[in-house]
C-alpha cells in the first residue's frame, strides 16, 4: 500500500470521529432537552455555540497548519475537542452545556482545512477531488453511525456516557497520528522515491507563513465563501435540527429517528465517493473550472427542490426518501466545492478552505439559531425548512459564477485549469 493511501486512511478515520462527536449533541438532543429542561430557543443556542466558535478559530487554525505543519495542528485540535467532548458529560444546565459546546467548537476548528492542506501536499492534482470525496464520505459514515450507535448507548448507558466514550476515542487517534505521520512525503519512513515523484515536489513542499494581503485580494475566494455560507444552511439543518425535526415536526418516534435518521448520511457516503471520482474524470475531459461549476450548481439546485418537497410531504416513507435524496445530491457536490477552493488557495489551501468553511459555519450559526426562533414564534416546522431550501438555491446560483482558475498559484492559464 502506498503511503499516501495510509495518510488518507488516517484522515478518513478522523473525519468519522469528528462527525460522530459533532452529531452526538443532535442525536442525544431530545433526552438532554428533557433532562436539563432546555427550551427550543435555548437549544438553538446550544447547537449554534459550537458553530460560531468553530467559525471564529477556523482561519487561524488553518494558518497555523500551513505555517507549522499539519502533524502538530491536527494533534492539537483533536486532543482539544476530545477533552471538551468528554467534559460535556458533566454539564447540568443550559449555560454549562452551551459553554462546553463553544469550547468544543473552538478546539475542533480547522480540522477540515488542515486535512485539505495534507491532501494538497500528499496527493497529485488528479487525485485531490477523490481524496476530498473519501474524507467527506467518511464524515457521512460518522453521521450515519451516530444515530445507529449513540441512540442505543444513550438508552442503556445515558447521554453522559456517550460523550465520555467519544472523548477517549479521539485521544487515541491523536496519539497514533503523532507517532506515525510526517508532514513532508519525502520524510515519511518507508516511502519510495517513485511515490515521492508521483506526488510531486511542489505538492510535497514545506510550510510558510500566510501572505494575507494577496490571499484576501482574490475575488474568487470571497465568492466561494459567500456561496458556501448559503450552502451551509442545508448541511447544518441536517447536522443539527434534522433529528429533532423528525421527532417533533414529522411525527417520528425516537426509535424511528435512530433508524431513519441515519439514511441521509449512509447515502452521503456513496455520493461523496461518486462525487470525487466524477469531478476528477469530468475535469480531465472538460477542464476542472467547468467541472467544478457544473457539479456544484446543478447538485444544489436539485437539492433545494428536494428539501422543499420534504417540507410539505406528509407520509413517513416520502419524508425518508426525500431527505435521503436531498442530502445525497447535496453531498455529491462537496468534493468539487473543496477541490475548487483548494485550487483557488493553492499552496495556502489550508487557510483558503478555512476561510470558506468559516463562512459556512457563519451560515450554519444563523441557520441553527433562527430555526429555533421561527419554530417558537410560528409553531411550524415546515416554514424554516422551506427557508433552508431557498438559501441552498442561492448557493447554486453563486457557485455557477466561480472561476477556480483565478487562484493564488495561477500562472499562465492551463488548458485544464
Amino acid at each position: 500500500m502506498k503511503k499516501r493511501h495510509v495518510v488518507l486512511g488516517f484522515l478518513a478515520g478522523l473525519s468519522v470521529i469528528t462527525f460522530i462527536d459533532r452529531m452526538a449533541i443532535a442525536v442525544t438532543g431530545p433526552t438532554i432537552q428533557k433532562d436539563l429542561a432546555i427550551t427550543p430557543q435555548q437549544w438553538g443556542w446550544v447547537l449554534s455555540a459550537y458553530v460560531i466558535a468553530y467559525a471564529v478559530f477556523e482561519i487561524p487554525s488553518g494558518a497555523m497548519g500551513d505555517k507549522h505543519g499539519y502533524r502538530k495542528e491536527l494533534t492539537r485540535i483533536t486532543i482539544w475537542w476530545s477533552f471538551f467532548t468528554a467534559i460535556t458529560a458533566l454539564c447540568r444546565n443550559f449555560w454549562q452545556l452551551a459553554t462546553a459546546r463553544f469550547l468544543f467548537g473552538l478546539g475542533a476548528a480547522g480540522a477540515y482545512p488542515n486535512m485539505s492542506g495534507v491532501l494538497y501536499r500528499w496527493l497529485p492534482k488528479h487525485e485531490r477531488a477523490r481524496g476530498q470525496g473519501v474524507i467527506w464520505s467518511a464524515s457521512r459514515l460518522g453521521g450515519a453511525l451516530a444515530p445507529l450507535l449513540l441512540v442505543p448507548m444513550n438508552v442503556y448507558l445515558g447521554w453522559q456516557a456517550v460523550f465520555a466514550i467519544l472523548g477517549v476515542i479521539g485521544m487515541v487517534w491523536a496519539v497514533l497520528w503523532w507517532r506515525w505521520y510526517h508532514d513532508r512525503p519525502a520524510d515519511q519512513p518507508g516511502i519510495t522515491p517513485e511515490e515521492v515523484a508521483e506526488i510531486g515536489s511542489d505538492e510535497g513542499g514545506g510550510h510558510s507563513g500566510t501572505p494575507w494581503k494577496k490571499l484576501l485580494s482574490l475575488p474568487q475566494l470571497w465568492l466561494i465563501s459567500l456561496a458556501y455560507c448559503f450552502y451551509a444552511f442545508g448541511s447544518w439543518f441536517f447536522f443539527g435540527w434534522f433529528p429533532t425535526w423528525l421527532v417533533k415536526g414529522a411525527g417520528f418516534t425516537v426509535a424511528e429517528m435512530g433508524l431513519y435518521g441515519s439514511i441521509p448520511f449512509l447515502l452521503g457516503i456513496v455520493s461523496n465517493l461518486i462525487g470525487g471520482v466524477l469531478c476528477d474524470r469530468l475535469g480531465a475531459r472538460i477542464g476542472f473550472k467547468t467541472a467544478y461549476r457544473l457539479i456544484t450548481s446543478i447538485c444544489l439546485t436539485v437539492t433545494a427542490a428536494l428539501i422543499f418537497a420534504m417540507s410539505v410531504a406528509t407520509g413517513k416513507l416520502a419524508i425518508v426518501v426525500l431527505a435521503g435524496a436531498a442530502f445525497a445530491v447535496m453531498d455529491l457536490m462537496l468534493p468539487a466545492a473543496w477541490a475548487m477552493c483548494m485550487s483557488i488557495g493553492g499552496r495556502h489551501g489550508g487557510v483558503a478552505t478555512g476561510f470558506m468553511n468559516t463562512a459556512g459555519n457563519l451560515g450554519g450559526f444563523i441557520c441553527t439559531v433562527i430555526i429555533g426562533y421561527i419554530i417558537a414564534g410560528t409553531g411550524s416546522y415546515a416554514v424554516p425548512v422551506q427557508g433552508v431550501a431557498a438559501m441552498v438555491l442561492i448557493a447554486a446560483l453563486l457557485f455557477a459564477l466561480i472561476d477556480s482558475s483565478k487562484g493564488f498559484d495561477q500562472k499562465a492559464a492551463p488548458a485544464l485549469a
